[in-house]
């Protein structure tokens, strides 16, 4: 599956299907595992689980062991997660389960496509796993709605699955062989979040060009910094993409310089220059700090993208070769590098965000625009100021939540699980640093659009940078006299998640 594919799928824009391929590829696998397991030992089908490995289980008890399973670690606390973030997990661990390496009866297939489809959300709570041999804990709360118990959201109710199953005619799943523990032992939880991280992430990096432009524009900056020129003589890709697309949006702007034309013709031969030689990095230095960024996000979105195509189930059964294969790709190292990497490149991102709000606010660094550009009457009127200390106090919270979750390993399970990767947190914690992130760029889209207004330079500016201070401008109008700016921050958070 393709990342553009899952992501439709997440946001309800396409439906799950299963074709006969995939039924086939299940069904054969299953058969395979339940005649080979007759007379081997083979790990949660007639064993007991993590350093209880070693204890048979008899075979009249095999399958309450895995009801066992669900049940006893259903164990989650805390906020759960939303009903987006809970169809991307669905849709990860149906999707491995779907290459046919984990032993499965179709129909835990065809209910999980159901419960996206249906809209059915099962309560899955944010504290719960270490992010090795699986997502257990948050797993196990999707496995107990699977088998008819726990609760779900559905049309935006907190209900109980048994009674939403009667209401719908969903039968609930029988454990077959091993289902319990095939859908509590992967990575899917840290996965289905961090597929969301990169979706929303691509969104950021797209607002940050484009209001970093706005603001080379409002101090009618010179055009080299982002020129071909000067950035194919660095070789990384990602700061070549970003010129380009300052190229592209800034294209028609009329208050965009030249160099050339006003520093290079002979004409200046005072010793102090009016014209502004150089600009702050915050506005001259974006191909090379979003560059990294931009492809961090790449390294993140591939890594992603194989984690859910992946079979991340222990053990592997492989039909070709005919044998069961023991190892660990439950472990999710590789997600939680990816969501640590991300987290510090979102951050980042995010200091860019509040260095280029606090130049537009100060007027000894831009010289151009009043106090907190503030168009009322100064020492009556705030203006931005108050907003500011939201945007500074946010984008010091994130600078704290990026220390790194990866390298925080904490034995556990009698240390059976001596070396875990801690990869649902990281992804998690990536979340918050992404909507904390939202939060400062709406800060900084309004004072944008006040400068705008007070430049009265709106018919300047390319036409990129007017069609969104236009949407700007219909949630929260040009002011001068302050306002109440709490309603209208989270209206243009809301559109700045959305819009792209």
């Amino acid at each position: 599956m393709l990342f553009e594919d899952f992501i439709k799928i997440v946001f309800k824009e396409n439906k799950v299907e299963i074709n006969q391929e995939t039924e086939k590829i299940i069904s054969e696998s299953y058969e395979f595992l339940k005649e080979f397991s007759k007379d081997k030992i083979i790990y949660g089908v007639n064993t007991g689980f993590g350093p209880m490995a070693q204890y048979r289980i008899e075979d009249k008890d095999r399958l309450s062991l895995q009801y066992n399973l669900i049940r006893s670690h259903s164990a989650g606390m805390g906020d759960y997660f939303s009903p987006e973030e809970v169809r991307a997990m669905i849709l990860c661990r149906l999707n491995t389960l779907s290459l046919g390496k984990s032993g499965v009866h179709p129909s835990l297939i065809h209910l999980m496509k159901e419960l996206i489809n249906r809209e059915i959300t099962p309560l899955i709570f944010k504290h719960g796993g270490v992010g090795a041999s699986g997502d257990l804990v948050q797993l196990a709360h999707l496995a107990l709605v699977l088998i008819g118990e726990g609760e779900v959201f559905y049309n935006g109710k907190r209900r109980s699955t048994q009674e939403v199953f009667l209401q719908e005619g969903i039968e609930p799943i029988k454990i077959h062989l091993r289902e319990g523990i095939a859908v509590m032992n992967g990575t899917s939880v840290m996965t289905g979040i961090a597929s969301l991280n990169v979706h929303y992430v691509t969104i950021l990096l797209e607002w940050i060009v484009k209001l970093s432009c706005a603001i080379n524009e409002l101090v009618q900056s010179y055009d080299d910094h982002f020129s071909v020129e000067l950035n194919k003589a660095k070789k990384h890709y990602g700061q070549q993409i970003i010129a380009q697309k300052m190229q592209s949006y800034l294209s028609d702007s009329k208050l965009i310089r030249k160099r050339s034309e006003h520093l290079y013709n002979g004409g200046h031969t005072e010793t102090v220059f009016k014209d502004k030689v150089q600009e702050y990095y915050s506005l001259r230095c974006l191909p090379q700090i979003l560059g990294a960024v931009y492809d961090t996000l790449q390294g993140a979105k591939e890594v992603i993208e194989n984690e859910f195509n992946s079979a991340s189930d222990n053990p592997i059964t492989d039909v070709q070769t005919q044998q069961v294969y023991h190892g660990g790709n439950f472990h999710g190292d590789y997600i939680s590098l990816e969501m640590d990497k991300l987290k510090l490149a979102v951050t980042r991102l995010c200091m860019l965000s509040e260095r280029q709000l606090n130049y537009l606010l100060n007027p000894k660094i831009n010289e151009i625009l009043p106090a907190f550009a503030n168009a009322g009457k100064l020492g009556f009127n705030f203006g931005m100021q108050g907003v500011q200390f939201a945007a500074t106090s946010t984008t010091a919270e994130n600078q704290t939540l990026s220390t790194s979750m990866y390298i925080h390993s904490i034995p556990n399970n009698n240390d059976n699980q001596d070396i875990v990767s801690m990869g649902t947190n990281a992804a998690t914690l990536t979340q918050k640093v992404i909507d904390n992130t939202f939060e400062v760029l709406s800060i900084e889209a309004i004072t944008i659009a006040q400068a705008i207004d007070i430049l009265a330079c709106e018919e300047k500016m390319s036409s990129t940078t007017r069609e969104w201070y236009y949407q700007i401008r219909t949630i929260i109008p040009f002011f001068k006299e302050d306002i109440i700016p709490y309603p209208y921050l989270e209206k243009v958070k809301n559109y700045l998640k959305t819009s792209l």
